[in-house]
């Protein structure tokens, strides 16, 4: 593939994901807002075209039928780990949290 079709597949994903990010209640309008705040929009631009390319090479490796999930989805999962937390604080432990080693 030459640059030239590699950078007009490029432009296509990051205006599909700045499209994504003026969509209501989504999982994807979700990502590029967080990430906005930190990297700008061109960024979260680029950030959620990946995530799009990533969610396309795994629908079509396995074959499933996307299923969004939910423009709550990451405030869902930081409660959820907000609540773990306080159970086995509740338990007498003291929880320190890192990120995994990659």
């Amino acid at each position: 593939m030459s640059g030239r079709s590699s950078g007009v597949h490029g432009i296509a994903l990051v205006e599909a994901a700045q499209t994504a990010g003026r969509t209501k209640n989504t999982c994807l309008s979700a990502h590029y807002a967080r990430i906005r705040t930190r990297r700008g929009p061109r960024g979260a631009a680029v950030a959620v075209g990946h995530s799009i390319l990533v969610i396309a090479w795994h629908l079509l490796s396995t074959g499933e039928i996307y299923t969004d999930l939910g423009g709550d989805y990451f405030e869902q999962r930081h409660a959820r780990q907000r609540r773990l937390v306080a159970q086995l604080e509740a338990l007498g432990h003291k929880v320190t949290l890192e990120p995994a080693a990659a």
